[in-house]
């Protein structure tokens, strides 16, 4: 791997760093820049699943606070997580290189749609909090299913949890979110985990994106409160679109 690309990684992997910790959505640059300096969409998936786990688990360090009284329902969700992270693992191991190019221009469209929802969705979130009844049998459901979709590609994932939390959990949003985070750190951790010992994961652009996603985050919420979050949001959103569309037309059109 030459300077220029190392360069080029370190450069996403702050971008990255910075957009997860103003924004969200940090893997629609991460994801594309490996793609971009030559990865195999596949490699690149669990390249960049396996960079950012790390970031999880300082998700969870920082709400931990949060996560007070919510004991018994982290105990049942765990596990429920970690079959459905290791069933969306197993999915992208065993799906061919062609049909996961194919695929994956429509989960980098999705995952920049669910970022634009996304403030819609936390108000949302917020109003309806407490007015929802428990479903302690489609919250398992429900999480399996989200569990599936971020073993397989994790781009947006904390938006997909924290939409069927709200649909399943009666608690205030702050609550719910320090839950997303643990529910968010199974997956990255098990993907992690799986890829690193059976997928072939680039080590040596996980070394340049894992510091850099640190330092990035660090960033981000140093420049957070003066930065437009709004207008950078949708700057994001359209790089997203922007690159799932250049490879949708790349992959069936060209």
């Amino acid at each position: 791997m030459d300077v220029i690309v190392v360069l080029v990684l370190l450069a996403a992997g702050v971008g990255a760093g910075m957009v997860n910790a103003l924004a969200g959505g940090g893997s629609l640059i991460s994801y594309p820049a490996l793609l971009a300096v030559g990865v195999p969409p596949i490699s690149a998936n669990v390249t960049n699943s396996v960079s950012v786990a790390p970031g999880y688990v300082g998700s969870v360090i920082g709400s931990r606070s949060q996560l007070k009284g919510q004991r018994q329902r982290i105990i049942k969700l765990i596990p429920t997580a970690c079959l459905g992270a290791l069933a969306g693992t197993a999915l992208l191991l065993t799906t061919p290189p062609s049909l996961f190019e194919a695929i994956v221009p429509f989960l980098i469209i999705t995952a920049a749609i669910l970022m634009a929802l996304g403030p819609t969705l936390n108000r949302l979130l917020a109003s309806q909090a407490d007015a929802q009844g428990e479903h302690p049998v489609l919250i398992h459901v429900l999480i399996a299913l989200a569990c599936v979709y971020g073993g397989y590609f994790l781009s947006a994932i904390g938006l997909v949890v924290m939409a069927f939390l709200a649909i399943c959990v009666n608690d205030s949003l702050p609550r719910m979110t320090a839950l997303k985070n643990i529910i968010t750190m199974c997956i990255g951790l098990i993907a992690a985990t799986v890829y690193s010992l059976l997928a072939s994961v680039e080590w040596t652009a996980v070394m340049a994106l894992v510091p850099a996603t640190l330092l990035g985050g660090w960033l981000g919420a140093k420049l957070g409160p003066r930065l437009p979050q709004k207008p950078l949001r949708w700057v994001i959103i359209a790089y997203g679109l922007t690159v799932g569309i250049i490879l949708l037309v790349r992959y069936w059109w060209m």
